[in-house]
């Protein structure tokens, strides 16, 4: 633990859905929900304002949808989520050495390591100062947290929570901690904390009180020990800064079982070429190509095949991708796939590109590029054959994604069906836009990437020497803060 609050959480607000209503001026101030939207979708987030009719992330969309009917429901766009990502973690890397990001939309950071906090004042100073760059270069709020552990930066901003900030000054953490959920306390989720309500113990103060000893009876060792240490309000967990990816991966859960063989090797190929594209935007390699199966029954099985060395080959990746699933009996039924890489290497091993060609190659044949190898532009024709016009009009047009019409500009799609796709002509810095209606196959009509959520950011270049004063000072946080 330290003498001083100098471990920072941030936490961005309701990210997803915030950075579609930043992007959307027709939903601001609107509950909205992003996640998969089919039968069997998820929501990944929800805005405040969903929040308020019982909508909450992990929770079934057909549920949300039951409790806010009236909610906008998108699909996400991790192009701009990443993106606005970057930018609030080059913020970050800039006050510190030490920052560990924990998703898209979270990080701790060690303002001591970077040498811009040592007390409670400055560590404070740098806290609000961050929102305002935050709001600045994103047009977006994040929650902060300063604490003298990790665990306790972590709730402080939690507690802050939306737009806010809080401070948990070190020797107040016990009297903080004491009356709340012991959920509350990293590593106990729903089944600990029954198993914990079953023998009486609610509260962090019931855990702190009942000891050490009686706490490994019940959850064993390792787990006792550290959740009587973090009960107390002790975390000595250091801020380590990011770690390279172990893997990358994608999956896609199917609305209906997919019983086709065809239909499954060729959304096994379409994710093998998404695993591709993610592996080369982080510009790494990979040896293992894995296959993730889930059928009919829920049971999931993975297969995997080490190639002789790296690769960010697609045609590689998705030929290793195919003999795996030749060992996989789908015949019941597919309600999830996915193609991931591991191994991961910053470089490639060429020969594995001959070894492709090769294998491609007929007998006789020089091993060298095929006619229509890796060619894999009529996939949605041949897809075509065994999905409905309205499964291949969602996929095209995903609501909530980014248009452009040659005549009306940038948009983004409401909703598609009976062969129309509906579209919102607006952008991050317009006034709501008008909805119009087009054919799903209107020439003018194209796929477009998603506009910056602020046109003329703040120059934060030289953060945090020449930051701007403050918002209020010392004393008002929009969250609250701890004496």
């Amino acid at each position: 633990m330290r003498a001083a609050p100098t471990i920072l959480h941030l936490d961005m607000d309701a990210f997803y859905a915030s950075a579609e209503q930043a992007a959307k001026p027709s939903l601001r101030g609107k509950p909205v929900v992003v996640g998969g939207l089919g039968p069997r979708g998820v929501v990944a987030t929800a805005s405040y304002e969903a929040r308020r009719f019982g909508v909450h992330s992990a929770m079934p969309t057909a549920q949300a949808r039951r409790l806010a009917p009236n909610a906008a429901y998108l699909v996400p766009r991790f192009t701009l989520y990443r993106t606005v990502s970057d930018q609030v973690m080059g913020l970050l890397g800039q006050l510190s050495p030490l920052v560990e990001p924990l998703s898209l939309d979270e990080a701790f950071v060690d303002l001591e390591a970077g040498g811009t906090a040592d007390d409670t004042a400055s560590a404070r100073a740098v806290g609000e100062q961050l929102r305002d760059a935050i709001r600045a270069v994103t047009g977006l709020t994040g929650s902060v947290g300063l604490a003298g552990s990790k665990m306790l930066a972590k709730i402080a901003s939690e507690e802050a929570k939306p737009d806010g900030l809080m401070v948990i000054e070190p020797g107040t953490e016990r009297a903080l901690l004491a009356p709340k959920s012991v959920r509350i306390l990293p590593g106990v989720g729903p089944a600990t904390g029954d198993h914990l309500r079953r023998a009486g113990m609610t509260t962090v103060d019931d855990l702190a009180t009942a000891g050490e000893a009686e706490l490994v009876r019940l959850l064993g060792k390792a787990h006792g020990v550290a959740l009587h240490r973090m009960a107390l309000g002790h975390d000595n967990r250091p801020v380590v800064a990011e770690r390279d990816a172990k893997s990358v991966s994608v999956e896609d859960t199917f609305d209906t079982d997919l019983h086709d063989r065809v239909r499954v090797r060729t959304e096994v190929e379409r994710l093998a070429d998404r695993c591709v594209r993610r592996l080369r935007a982080a510009e790494r390699s990979g040896r293992t190509v894995v296959l993730k199966v889930r059928r009919y029954d829920f049971s999931t099985l993975t297969r995997s095949e080490t190639l002789r060395g790296p690769t960010d080959d697609p045609t590689v990746v998705r030929e290793a991708a195919a003999r795996l699933l030749e060992g996989v009996d789908t015949t019941g039924g597919v309600r999830l796939l996915g193609v991931g890489v591991t191994g991961l290497a910053d470089y490639t091993q060429e020969d594995l590109f001959a070894q492709a060609a090769g294998e491609r190659a007929a007998p006789g044949e020089p091993a060298g590029e095929q006619p229509g190898a890796g060619d894999h532009e009529d996939e949605p024709e041949r897809a075509s054959e065994r999905e409905s016009a309205e499964q291949l009009a969602a996929r095209r047009w995903p609501a909530g994604h980014d248009v452009r019409h040659a005549e009306y500009g940038h948009g983004w799609v409401q909703g598609s069906g009976v062969g129309r796709v509906t579209v919102r002509f607006e952008e991050p810095g317009t006034p709501p836009g008008r909805v119009r209606t087009f054919r799903i196959d209107d020439p003018a009509l194209r796929p477009a990437d998603p506009l910056p959520l602020v046109s003329d950011p703040a120059d934060y270049s030289s953060w945090p020497a020449s930051l701007p004063k403050s918002r209020s000072g010392p004393g008002s946080s929009g969250g609250e803060s701890r004496p």
